[in-house]
């Protein structure tokens, strides 16, 4: 006879096969995320805010890429390609100074307002409005007048080179010939914002207006705000009154503001992301062994470099500044913790017909002989500096070599200070560091995005520094039509900078990250501006 088994002992018989089976049935995030075509990206850290004419970062800006859309549009697939956005054609005269800009008839907002040249025109005088205090006002300097409008030497918006046709019709006027304008205006400073949604909410130039607030926030871009859990996730879903909504594939975007990279990585690998922001080192070497196919390294126009306090002993001093930078050892930096950046000889990264100025670089006798130039042989009585960094693996690591390395060839010692990525931003604004992680990516893709930030009064300056000789030479490439004459002009303006250092160039960024194999249509861009009306999920992979 067999023996009697009842349905408990049969539960308890079956149930780890039961368990087994279910875990091998259950979905993963990317799973079911790619079958709901939500695709879900690491972010770094959580936003600042949402308004394109306050933020400053490109975490901001992967978010406001969803939800805003310029005249000219980002190409998915090329870094010179300029596809119409929320104009259809926006054409130069014969010397490239005035632009006309034709907006798209029926184009609307996402409450399904029509969006109006007047909205542009509104845009570009609330961001350059002085009580605004845009960071990145500076960017539309390129307009006549605007500068002076910005720093309130005229309260007269008619100066700056600003004029609404008729609602489809905008016409700008340059401070010079700009034939990559088109390059320009694609940053996100240009977008338009909704001038009845700002002043229902505030002023023109009201800072801290809560027009963004997800409850108010509208835009023109392929996607809305869905949600904003702060510390969790921000996500977008698809605009019904996008120009081009049929054609967008995604349901919505997922940012998840993810600070620590390996954390990033073991997400990726457990399948709870699509994309990351980047690839810790350690990631990159295991996804190289593991991963090859999911593992992206590609070019990215950027510098990692550190900021001088100009205003503190003894980073006042040129001699110290220039001493620090030439006890860098760039190369080594660049082989142990980094992967796939170049050594950095300058801000500017070689772009086209640019070749930047060969002048930072390791010279450990000339960094001494500048150190006991200054008062300090040997590092004697130099006082124990702090470097500010944020909180962010790289960064750490990065400054724990140099504190090596300056210790090794100038006897000093600098104490490292982490702080958390926000804290980290009002300090660098306020000037409350000595030395400072700095990261740039260019705005466009010309040399004068890594240069004009150094100007004085510049909202990304942070140094404390300026030279009237930079900005004249700036001011003087505005005008010249000759493209070998103008990169000449910024290459001297470029020296001026490395020569007096209140920087200290690091490396030329390469993008490490990783992307599932589920992701259709992520092309690599020198600007990683991806737009996302132009990715697919597909099931399976």
């Amino acid at each position: 006879m067999f023996p009697r088994v009842t349905f408990r002992r049969l539960l308890l018989i079956y149930a780890p096969f039961l368990l087994f089976m279910a875990s091998c049935q259950r979905e993963s995030q990317v799973d079911r995320a790619t079958r709901e075509e939500i695709l879900l990206v690491g972010n770094s850290n959580e936003p600042k805010g949402l308004d394109p004419h306050i933020v400053s970062g490109v975490l901001e800006a992967n978010i406001l890429r969803t939800l805003f859309e310029g005249l000219i549009a980002s190409d998915p697939q090329s870094d010179t390609g300029n596809p119409p956005g929320a104009a259809l054609e926006v054409t130069p005269d014969a010397t490239a100074t005035v632009w006309t800009a034709k907006l798209r008839p029926g184009g609307k907002w996402s409450d399904g307002m029509p969006v109006t040249a007047h909205d542009f025109a509104f845009s570009y005088e609330r961001i350059l409005r002085p009580e605004l205090g845009a960071k990145y006002a500076e960017m539309l300097y390129f307009l006549k007048g605007a500068d002076d409008f910005n720093q309130g030497k005229t309260t007269d918006f008619s100066t700056v080179g600003v004029e609404v046709v008729d609602d489809d019709t905008l016409r700008l006027t340059l401070r010079g010939p700009t034939p990559y304008f088109r390059e320009v205006i694609k940053h996100y400073t240009w977008t338009a914002v909704p001038r009845h949604v700002v002043l229902k909410h505030g002023t023109i130039g009201q800072r801290g207006n809560p027009w963004t607030r997800p409850e108010n926030i509208v835009g023109n871009g392929p996607f809305k705000l869905k949600s904003w859990r702060r510390n969790d996730h921000i996500e977008v879903e698809r605009n019904p009154f996008y120009w081009n909504a049929a054609n967008v594939t995604l349901n919505g975007v997922r940012f998840l503001p993810v600070t620590n990279l390996y954390t990033e990585g073991r997400m990726f690998r457990d399948r709870q992301l699509h994309v990351t922001y980047a690839a810790a080192p350690e990631v990159v070497d295991l996804m190289k062994k593991q991963s090859p196919a999911e593992l992206r390294q590609e070019p990215y126009v950027g510098s990692v470099f550190y900021r001088c306090n100009t205003t503190r002993k003894p980073l006042d001093d040129v001699r110290v500044r220039q001493a620090l930078s030439f006890a860098v050892d760039r190369v080594m930096l660049c082989d142990h913790v980094f992967r796939g950046f170049k050594p950095a000889h300058a801000m500017t990264p070689p772009m086209g017909n640019y070749a930047p100025p060969r002048i930072a670089g390791l010279d450990k006798e000339k960094a001494r002989r500048l150190f006991a130039e200054a008062g300090f042989p040997g590092g004697k009585n130099f006082p124990r500096l702090k470097v500010l960094i944020s909180s962010r693996e790289t960064a750490a690591t990065l400054a724990q070599a140099l504190q090596a390395m300056w210790r090794e060839t100038l006897g000093i010692e600098v104490e490292i200070e982490n702080k958390e990525w926000n804290a980290f931003l009002v300090a660098t604004q306020e000037l409350d560091y000595d030395i400072a992680y700095g990261g740039w990516i260019g705005d466009y893709l010309d040399p004068l995005s890594f240069l004009e930030m150094w100007t004085p009064g510049n909202g990304n300056n942070l140094t404390g520094w300026n030279s009237p000789a930079l900005a004249d030479l700036l001011k003087k490439s505005f005008a010249e039509t000759d493209a070998a004459r103008r990169f000449d002009l910024l290459l001297q303006a470029e020296k001026i900078l490395l020569e007096d250092a209140p920087i200290i160039p690091i490396a030329w960024y390469a993008r490490n990250y990783l992307v599932h194999p589920s992701v259709e249509g992520w092309h690599p861009l020198l600007l990683a501006d991806n737009p996302y009306q132009y990715i697919r999920l597909v099931p399976g992979r």
